[in-house]
């Protein structure tokens, strides 16, 4: 899914995402930012992986019930 089709389905234009840039730099602070979005990274792997486990479980059962 490209970048900017994501803020097409969620309605945002280029005013839009440009306020909230804006918004973020001011209230954050150009210092902050990058530290912001390597923790907003992380937490997104971590949820990925979150995820990955739990439809591994999820398979797994299935696989362990139907072969019983």
């Amino acid at each position: 899914m490209e970048f900017g089709s994501i803020f097409a389905f969620m309605g945002l234009g280029g005013q839009e995402i440009f306020l909230i840039a804006l918004f973020i730099l001011l209230f954050f602070g150009a210092k902050k930012i990058p530290e912001l979005m390597r923790g907003l990274g992380q937490g997104i792997n971590e949820f990925k992986n979150a995820t990955k486990d739990v439809k591994e479980n999820i398979e797994k059962g299935m696989e362990d019930s139907a072969t019983k």
